[in-house]
């Protein structure tokens, strides 16, 4: 069985407006989903993020008090200092729990990374005292590229954390697909050569439907593969500045029941291989 997860990095000010669109595809498709919300956005409208996503379909997790870097990063900076990565890691989790009142069970980096949190031993170190269960870290392909992987989940125990689970994410930042990140560009992200060729468009993708045709490859593939799960790395802020209708969502919704993937959460995934 291959689960489906929507997934959203929820990071800014202007996610708010589209997680109220977003939130009513999910309900018309009876779709779960992982909302990661980074704590300042939360902070700054509690009620709002309760009364939109406090849904048996959601989970909602962390991502990060405020999006600093846990590691260094070749797009996003520097890793933050020692006192700042613990309040990433702590505070972030923390409001999840306070405004929702339920526990919180992942972590998504900011920006995430191509090796995951492998070797990061201070981050690894909060993350388990902090009691997180799970991280979805890994979010590039090979060298910072474009696109992820199909990476099956794995634990840290390399890195002495062998009840922390790594659920890594898959294919493209929307955000990058469209080149919606002025200065970065798309192009700084291929690999060459390419790993997955076909999921490589000539060109930043301009509608709802040649977005889909690439995200429909990585549902394929990872059906085809019999993968645990697959999970596409998308911003509401992004979403909605693409596409306001939010078309695309309806479309691989349609798709991940046509193929007959199981929606669920992360939550879902780490329970199912957890036990």
């Amino acid at each position: 069985m291959t689960r489906y997860i929507a997934a959203y990095d929820t990071e800014s000010a202007a996610c708010l407006e589209a997680c109220r669109g977003i939130v009513a595809i999910h309900r018309k498709h009876a779709m779960p989903g992982t909302f990661f919300i980074v704590g300042q956005t939360l902070d700054d409208n509690p009620k709002e993020y309760r009364k939109l996503l406090d849904d048996p379909l959601f989970e909602v997790a962390s991502h990060t008090w405020s999006h600093k870097m846990l590691r260094d990063h070749p797009f996003c900076g520097a890793a933050a200092a020692d006192a700042e990565i613990r309040e990433e890691i702590f505070h972030g989790k923390e409001i999840v729990e306070r405004v929702f009142e339920r526990s919180c069970l992942g972590l998504r980096p900011g920006c995430s990374f191509d090796n995951a949190l492998r070797g990061a031993r201070l981050p690894l170190q909060l993350i388990h005292e902090a009691g997180y269960k799970y991280t979805s870290s890994l979010a590039w392909g090979p060298q910072y590229s474009m696109p992820a992987l199909l990476t099956s989940p794995f634990r840290y125990a390399d890195d002495g954390y062998p009840d922390l689970w790594e659920l890594p994410c898959h294919g493209w930042h929307d955000n990058l697909l469209a080149n919606l990140n002025r200065g970065w560009g798309a192009q700084r992200a291929l690999l060459w050569p390419p790993v997955m060729p076909e999921a490589i468009p000539t060109r930043p993708v301009r509608t709802a439907d040649e977005a889909f045709a690439v995200n429909r490859i990585f549902l394929e593939r990872a059906a085809e593969q019999e993968l645990p799960f697959v999970s596409l790395i998308w911003h509401p802020w992004s979403l909605h500045r693409f596409d306001a209708s939010l078309r695309m969502l309806d479309l691989v919704f349609s798709q991940v029941r046509q193929l007959g993937l199981t929606p669920g959460t992360y939550a879902d995934v780490y329970r199912a291989i957890a036990t």
